[in-house]
């Protein structure tokens, strides 16, 4: 047994010897451009021209998107913008307008045009006004005061 042991003893000493053709073998396997195993993944090589096309293509369809997306909160943001001008424009019709009473807050009152051009501001709607109809030529507006003294244009006339 002792003369065993001895060989084993010299063989751990000199090293593994791999019993393969060192010509057939990988070092680092794990580095090759292809699969190195009978069942290892079937490696492809990338068209690259194809892979950054695509890439491209996927760009310019998510900026388009985005794009498209900016350009409707715009729209949004000019028509909230072309509301709130309107509503200032009558605001100051109606702080112009003859008013026989103090207006209430939450009320609907109707906006009317003289025939000298001045405005008139009423609780009578164009509709309400019975047989003799209305006084007033132009009905311009049906309008809601809102709590904070602006108005809200219900219905608009206003040319």
């Amino acid at each position: 047994m002792k003369k065993n042991e001895e060989e084993s003893e010299e063989k751990g000493k000199k090293g593994f010897v791999n019993p393969i053709d060192k010509d057939k073998i990988a070092e680092n396997p794990h580095l090759l451009p292809y699969a190195h195993t009978v069942g290892g993944a079937v490696i492809r090589p990338m068209d690259k021209g194809r892979t950054k096309g695509l890439a491209v293509e996927a760009m310019h369809e998510q900026t388009n998107m985005q794009l498209d997306q900016l350009r409707k909160q715009m729209e949004l943001i000019a028509s909230q913008a072309q509301k709130i001008q309107k509503r200032v424009e009558v605001s100051e019709m109606i702080y112009s307008a003859d008013i026989g009473f103090k207006p209430l807050i939450n009320h609907v009152y109707y906006l009317y045009q003289k025939e000298d051009l001045t405005a008139v501001l009423s609780v009578i709607g164009d509709h309400e006004w019975g047989r003799s109809g209305c006084p007033y030529p132009n009905f311009l507006a049906q309008v809601r005061l809102l709590a904070d003294h602006t108005w809200q244009i219900l219905e608009d006339h206003i040319p």
